[in-house]
């Protein structure tokens, strides 16, 4: 298992992935979930994947070389010349269907599910941002503003803080932060996911990007998120009051007192329906 975000805002993209993966409890191991494909002043993009490893490397690997040709005698589209990110974004389907069509039948045989799950995203110079979540089909949906993030693999753990903080207004540095705080939540609840973590935060409109980090288990700024996470939820709980049962005084009372002038409802037993 793993736990991959992708954030779209109107200041630029987050990506955030961590590296484990596992067979069992004693065949864990550490993998790259991330690839960054960039040219300089024309075009940045990221991938993010999640499933069966095996699968997943496959569609990277032909990912550089897939063509889509639009007619017998146009030129073939690649993620490298490709006008747009949603034709990137075919291309990436190309891929994923030209594996399942060489593997996906001995997989089958073998029991294996044809299973993937890839966020892809970035900006091609000409238009603007653009984030898509792609399917073990090859098909896919984009973000928006309503949906401004995708997550794949262990993802309900990281997502009820990213649906408390992240807008499309969200400031870069910010939404960053938000996504180590989705991480560390499910690094906290599940073992299938685990360090170390790529980072990746690209500006809109720069077509390249200088933040790339790779975070361990001893990167300074980590250590106190997530130290700092767990003691102001803490400081936040403990300054909650505790419900009240009694009629004890509180100023957001739990449980109303029963109204005295209203009759009460014999409940039927067994004996009554009898009768």
């Amino acid at each position: 298992m793993t736990y991959c975000v992708a954030i779209k805002l109107n200041a630029g993209l987050v990506f955030l992935s961590d590296s484990r993966t596992n067979a069992g409890l004693d065949q864990i191991s550490t993998f790259r979930k991330m690839i960054v494909y960039e040219k300089p002043d024309d075009r940045f993009m990221v991938l993010l994947s999640a499933g069966n490893l095996s699968i997943s490397q496959s569609v990277r690997e032909i990912l550089q070389i897939e063509q889509l040709k639009e007619h017998p005698d146009g030129d073939p589209i690649t993620i490298w010349n490709a006008k747009s990110m949603f034709d990137a974004a075919r291309v990436l389907g190309a891929a994923i269907r030209h594996v399942y069509e060489r593997d996906g039948a001995s997989l089958k045989a073998a029991g294996v599910d044809f299973n993937v799950s890839l966020i892809f995203g970035g900006q091609i110079k000409g238009e603007g941002m653009r984030l898509f979540q792609v399917y073990s089909a090859g098909n896919f949906i984009e973000a928006t503003p309503e949906t401004p993030y995708f997550q794949v693999g262990e993802s309900k753990y990281g997502k009820p803080v990213l649906d408390r903080v992240i807008t499309p207004n969200t400031p870069l540095d910010e939404a960053a932060k938000c996504a180590l705080v989705s991480m560390d939540s499910t690094l906290k609840s599940n073992l299938s996911v685990g360090l170390p973590l790529d980072l990746v935060v690209y500006e809109a409109n720069r077509f390249q990007t200088d933040k790339v980090v790779c975070i361990d288990d001893n990167n300074p700024y980590f250590k106190m998120l997530h130290n700092s996470w767990g003691v102001k939820l803490r400081e936040v709980f403990d300054s909650i009051e505790d419900p009240m049962w009694n009629g004890e005084t509180t100023s957001v009372p739990l449980m109303q007192p029963a109204s005295r002038s209203l009759p009460l409802k014999k409940i039927a037993t067994p004996q009554d329906k009898l009768i």
